[in-house]
Protein backbone atom coordinates (compact mmCIF):
# COMPACT_ATOMS: atom_id res chain seq x y z
CA UNK A 1 0.00 0.00 0.00
CA UNK A 2 2.72 2.22 0.74
CA UNK A 3 4.31 2.25 -2.64
CA UNK A 4 1.18 2.49 -4.70
CA UNK A 5 0.50 5.64 -2.29
CA UNK A 6 3.61 6.59 -3.44
CA UNK A 7 3.72 6.10 -7.15
CA UNK A 8 0.01 8.43 -6.60
CA UNK A 9 2.15 11.23 -5.31
CA UNK A 10 3.74 11.54 -8.71
CA UNK A 11 2.73 14.36 -10.87
CA UNK A 12 2.17 12.75 -14.25
CA UNK A 13 4.65 12.91 -17.14
CA UNK A 14 3.16 15.67 -18.79
CA UNK A 15 3.25 17.30 -15.71
CA UNK A 16 6.91 16.89 -14.67
CA UNK A 17 7.67 18.12 -18.33
CA UNK A 18 5.22 20.98 -18.77
CA UNK A 19 7.85 23.65 -18.63
CA UNK A 20 8.04 25.75 -21.38
CA UNK A 21 11.00 24.94 -24.00
CA UNK A 22 13.76 27.17 -25.20
CA UNK A 23 16.28 26.12 -27.41
CA UNK A 24 19.64 26.98 -27.00
CA UNK A 25 22.45 27.25 -30.52
CA UNK A 26 25.01 28.30 -30.10
CA UNK A 27 27.10 29.67 -32.44
CA UNK A 28 30.93 29.88 -31.73
CA UNK A 29 34.60 30.68 -33.44
CA UNK A 30 35.28 32.03 -36.84
CA UNK A 31 32.68 32.49 -39.22
CA UNK A 32 33.42 31.10 -43.17
CA UNK A 33 36.70 29.97 -42.72
CA UNK A 34 37.18 26.10 -43.32
CA UNK A 35 40.93 25.27 -43.41
CA UNK A 36 41.78 22.72 -41.35
CA UNK A 37 40.41 20.99 -38.19
CA UNK A 38 39.37 24.59 -36.21
CA UNK A 39 36.17 25.20 -35.56
CA UNK A 40 34.17 27.46 -37.88
CA UNK A 41 30.57 28.62 -38.61
CA UNK A 42 28.87 28.57 -42.44
CA UNK A 43 25.47 28.17 -43.13
CA UNK A 44 25.73 24.43 -44.36
CA UNK A 45 27.44 23.61 -41.06
CA UNK A 46 24.83 25.48 -38.95
CA UNK A 47 21.30 25.10 -41.13
CA UNK A 48 20.57 21.51 -39.67
CA UNK A 49 20.92 23.07 -36.40
CA UNK A 50 19.24 25.78 -36.74
CA UNK A 51 16.33 24.29 -38.69
CA UNK A 52 16.08 21.91 -35.53
CA UNK A 53 16.22 24.86 -33.32
CA UNK A 54 12.40 25.93 -34.50
CA UNK A 55 10.59 23.10 -33.82
CA UNK A 56 7.14 22.93 -32.91
CA UNK A 57 7.67 22.53 -29.51
CA UNK A 58 10.28 25.72 -28.99
CA UNK A 59 8.97 28.05 -26.88
CA UNK A 60 11.69 30.36 -28.08
CA UNK A 61 14.93 30.15 -29.44
CA UNK A 62 18.38 31.48 -27.79
CA UNK A 63 21.81 32.11 -29.50
CA UNK A 64 24.51 31.50 -28.00
CA UNK A 65 27.37 33.91 -29.37
CA UNK A 66 31.18 33.68 -28.81
CA UNK A 67 32.64 35.35 -32.75
CA UNK A 68 35.65 37.46 -33.87
CA UNK A 69 33.60 37.30 -37.27
CA UNK A 70 34.65 36.61 -40.28
CA UNK A 71 32.93 36.05 -43.71
CA UNK A 72 30.53 38.81 -44.10
CA UNK A 73 28.55 36.84 -47.09
CA UNK A 74 28.55 33.60 -44.40
CA UNK A 75 26.77 36.00 -41.40
CA UNK A 76 24.08 37.56 -43.67
CA UNK A 77 23.15 34.03 -44.80
CA UNK A 78 23.33 32.40 -40.67
CA UNK A 79 21.62 35.61 -40.51
CA UNK A 80 18.44 35.70 -42.81
CA UNK A 81 18.03 31.87 -42.11
CA UNK A 82 17.78 32.58 -38.58
CA UNK A 83 15.26 35.51 -39.19
CA UNK A 84 13.47 33.35 -42.29
CA UNK A 85 12.05 30.98 -39.65
CA UNK A 86 11.36 33.17 -36.89
CA UNK A 87 9.21 35.09 -39.34
CA UNK A 88 7.81 31.37 -40.49
CA UNK A 89 7.23 30.05 -37.21
CA UNK A 90 6.52 33.18 -35.35
CA UNK A 91 9.35 31.71 -32.43
CA UNK A 92 10.68 34.73 -30.36
CA UNK A 93 14.85 34.93 -30.73
CA UNK A 94 17.41 36.18 -28.10
CA UNK A 95 20.63 36.18 -28.41
CA UNK A 96 23.79 36.19 -25.30
CA UNK A 97 27.12 37.42 -26.25
CA UNK A 98 29.88 35.57 -24.36
CA UNK A 99 33.67 36.41 -25.01
CA UNK A 100 33.20 38.45 -28.14
CA UNK A 101 30.00 38.91 -30.15
CA UNK A 102 32.15 41.62 -32.90
CA UNK A 103 31.52 42.13 -36.84
CA UNK A 104 30.12 39.20 -38.18
CA UNK A 105 29.66 37.70 -34.77
CA UNK A 106 27.44 40.92 -34.16
CA UNK A 107 25.69 40.29 -37.25
CA UNK A 108 24.54 37.17 -35.83
CA UNK A 109 23.25 38.57 -32.77
CA UNK A 110 20.92 40.74 -35.10
CA UNK A 111 19.01 38.18 -35.86
CA UNK A 112 17.51 37.97 -32.63
CA UNK A 113 14.66 40.34 -31.58
CA UNK A 114 16.59 40.89 -28.03
CA UNK A 115 20.16 41.02 -27.58
CA UNK A 116 22.04 40.64 -23.82
CA UNK A 117 26.13 40.52 -22.73
CA UNK A 118 27.82 40.32 -20.18
CA UNK A 119 29.23 43.38 -18.67
CA UNK A 120 32.89 42.56 -19.79
CA UNK A 121 31.73 40.72 -23.51
CA UNK A 122 33.07 42.55 -26.46
CA UNK A 123 30.28 43.95 -28.37
CA UNK A 124 30.70 45.87 -31.88
CA UNK A 125 33.63 46.18 -34.60
CA UNK A 126 30.94 47.17 -37.31
CA UNK A 127 33.31 47.86 -40.18
CA UNK A 128 35.20 45.77 -42.94
CA UNK A 129 38.99 44.27 -42.62
CA UNK A 130 41.33 43.16 -45.27
CA UNK A 131 44.65 42.39 -43.92
CA UNK A 132 47.80 40.73 -45.98
CA UNK A 133 51.45 40.81 -46.25
CA UNK A 134 53.72 42.34 -49.25
CA UNK A 135 57.01 40.29 -50.11
CA UNK A 136 58.01 41.52 -53.09
CA UNK A 137 61.53 43.60 -51.66
CA UNK A 138 62.05 39.53 -49.99
CA UNK A 139 62.05 37.66 -52.82
CA UNK A 140 64.43 40.00 -54.22
CA UNK A 141 66.66 40.50 -51.63
CA UNK A 142 66.93 36.18 -51.70
CA UNK A 143 67.06 36.33 -55.47
CA UNK A 144 63.96 34.79 -56.54
CA UNK A 145 62.36 35.59 -59.42
CA UNK A 146 58.52 34.66 -59.58
CA UNK A 147 56.81 33.74 -62.98
CA UNK A 148 53.28 34.96 -63.13
CA UNK A 149 50.84 35.19 -66.11
CA UNK A 150 47.33 36.13 -66.42
CA UNK A 151 44.31 36.74 -69.08
CA UNK A 152 43.18 39.91 -67.86
CA UNK A 153 44.82 43.21 -66.66
CA UNK A 154 43.36 42.93 -63.51
CA UNK A 155 43.56 39.18 -62.61
CA UNK A 156 46.45 39.53 -60.46
CA UNK A 157 45.25 42.31 -57.99
CA UNK A 158 46.71 43.13 -54.67
CA UNK A 159 49.29 40.16 -55.41
CA UNK A 160 51.59 40.43 -52.45
CA UNK A 161 54.78 39.67 -54.49
CA UNK A 162 54.38 42.73 -56.28
CA UNK A 163 54.48 46.18 -55.36
CA UNK A 164 50.89 47.92 -53.97
CA UNK A 165 49.42 49.74 -56.83
CA UNK A 166 47.16 52.65 -55.93
CA UNK A 167 44.64 51.63 -58.46
CA UNK A 168 44.09 48.10 -56.74
CA UNK A 169 43.77 49.81 -53.47
CA UNK A 170 41.48 51.88 -54.34
CA UNK A 171 39.09 49.22 -56.01
CA UNK A 172 39.73 47.09 -52.88
CA UNK A 173 38.24 49.89 -50.31
CA UNK A 174 35.15 50.31 -53.44
CA UNK A 175 34.18 46.92 -52.32
CA UNK A 176 35.01 47.62 -48.50
CA UNK A 177 32.55 50.43 -48.35
CA UNK A 178 29.74 48.70 -50.27
CA UNK A 179 30.06 45.40 -47.92
CA UNK A 180 30.32 48.84 -44.86
CA UNK A 181 27.35 49.79 -46.15
CA UNK A 182 25.07 46.84 -46.10
CA UNK A 183 26.23 45.98 -42.98
CA UNK A 184 25.49 49.74 -41.52
CA UNK A 185 21.97 49.33 -42.88
CA UNK A 186 21.20 46.14 -41.14
CA UNK A 187 22.09 47.30 -37.76
CA UNK A 188 19.81 50.43 -38.32
CA UNK A 189 16.72 48.33 -39.53
CA UNK A 190 17.27 45.79 -36.17
CA UNK A 191 17.89 48.33 -33.54
CA UNK A 192 16.22 51.13 -35.12
CA UNK A 193 15.49 54.18 -32.43
CA UNK A 194 17.23 52.21 -30.06
CA UNK A 195 20.75 53.26 -31.44
CA UNK A 196 22.43 55.98 -29.01
CA UNK A 197 24.71 58.53 -31.09
CA UNK A 198 25.81 59.22 -34.92
CA UNK A 199 27.16 57.30 -37.47
CA UNK A 200 30.54 58.32 -36.94
CA UNK A 201 30.76 57.46 -33.67
CA UNK A 202 28.80 53.83 -33.95
CA UNK A 203 30.07 52.31 -37.45
CA UNK A 204 33.75 53.69 -37.04
CA UNK A 205 35.07 49.21 -36.59
CA UNK A 206 35.13 50.46 -32.97
CA UNK A 207 34.30 48.02 -30.07
CA UNK A 208 32.88 48.17 -26.52
CA UNK A 209 32.40 46.65 -23.76
CA UNK A 210 28.57 44.82 -23.09
CA UNK A 211 28.04 47.83 -20.52
CA UNK A 212 29.31 50.47 -23.42
CA UNK A 213 27.36 48.79 -25.61
CA UNK A 214 24.19 48.75 -24.36
CA UNK A 215 24.46 52.75 -23.57
CA UNK A 216 24.84 52.99 -26.98
CA UNK A 217 21.75 50.90 -27.88
CA UNK A 218 23.64 48.13 -29.44
CA UNK A 219 21.85 45.36 -27.10
CA UNK A 220 19.12 45.19 -25.04
CA UNK A 221 20.71 44.37 -21.61
CA UNK A 222 22.88 42.59 -19.56
CA UNK A 223 22.35 39.26 -18.41
CA UNK A 224 23.11 35.52 -18.93
CA UNK A 225 21.10 33.04 -20.50
CA UNK A 226 19.37 31.39 -17.97
CA UNK A 227 18.52 34.07 -15.84
CA UNK A 228 17.20 36.09 -18.49
CA UNK A 229 15.14 33.21 -19.74
CA UNK A 230 13.82 31.91 -16.63
CA UNK A 231 12.57 35.50 -15.55
CA UNK A 232 11.04 35.18 -19.10
CA UNK A 233 9.59 32.08 -19.16
CA UNK A 234 9.90 30.69 -15.49
CA UNK A 235 11.60 28.66 -13.16
CA UNK A 236 10.31 25.51 -14.66
CA UNK A 237 11.74 26.40 -18.42
CA UNK A 238 13.71 23.75 -20.30
CA UNK A 239 16.79 24.52 -21.83
CA UNK A 240 17.21 22.22 -24.84
CA UNK A 241 20.90 22.69 -26.20
CA UNK A 242 20.55 21.99 -30.16
CA UNK A 243 23.84 19.88 -31.50
CA UNK A 244 25.71 20.76 -34.62
CA UNK A 245 25.14 17.48 -36.74
CA UNK A 246 28.46 15.57 -38.17
CA UNK A 247 28.26 13.27 -41.09
CA UNK A 248 29.82 9.91 -40.42
CA UNK A 249 32.02 9.90 -42.65
CA UNK A 250 33.96 13.08 -41.07
CA UNK A 251 33.94 11.54 -37.72
CA UNK A 252 35.64 8.24 -39.11
CA UNK A 253 38.30 10.21 -41.38
CA UNK A 254 41.58 9.80 -39.89
CA UNK A 255 43.72 13.49 -39.17
CA UNK A 256 45.91 13.81 -42.15
CA UNK A 257 42.81 12.59 -44.51
CA UNK A 258 40.81 15.57 -43.20
CA UNK A 259 43.15 18.73 -43.36
CA UNK A 260 46.96 18.84 -44.28
CA UNK A 261 49.29 19.95 -41.78
CA UNK A 262 50.39 23.14 -43.72
CA UNK A 263 46.26 23.87 -43.99
CA UNK A 264 45.86 23.57 -40.04
CA UNK A 265 48.60 25.83 -39.36
CA UNK A 266 47.29 28.54 -41.65
CA UNK A 267 43.77 28.18 -40.63
CA UNK A 268 45.11 28.14 -36.81
CA UNK A 269 47.37 31.50 -37.66
CA UNK A 270 44.42 33.67 -39.69
CA UNK A 271 41.65 32.24 -36.57
CA UNK A 272 44.47 33.26 -33.90
CA UNK A 273 44.85 36.53 -35.67
CA UNK A 274 41.02 37.43 -35.41
CA UNK A 275 40.76 36.73 -31.68
CA UNK A 276 43.69 38.29 -30.58
CA UNK A 277 42.10 42.15 -32.06
CA UNK A 278 40.08 41.71 -29.48
CA UNK A 279 43.02 40.80 -26.72
CA UNK A 280 41.97 37.18 -26.58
Amino acid sequence: MAFFSFLNRIPPWGKRRAGPVVSVLRLTGPIGMSMGMGRSLSLAHTAGAIERAFSRRAKAVALVINSPGGSPVQSTLIFKRIRALAEEKNIPVFAFAEDVAASGGYMLALGADEIYADASSIIGSIGVISAGFGFHELIEKIGVERRVYTAGESKSTLDPFKPENPEDIERLKSLQKEIHDVFKDLVKSRRGDMLVGKDKDLFTGEFWTGAQAEKLGLIDGLGDLRSVMRKRFGDKVQLRLIEHAQGWWQRRLPFKERASWSDELLGTVERRSLWSRFGL
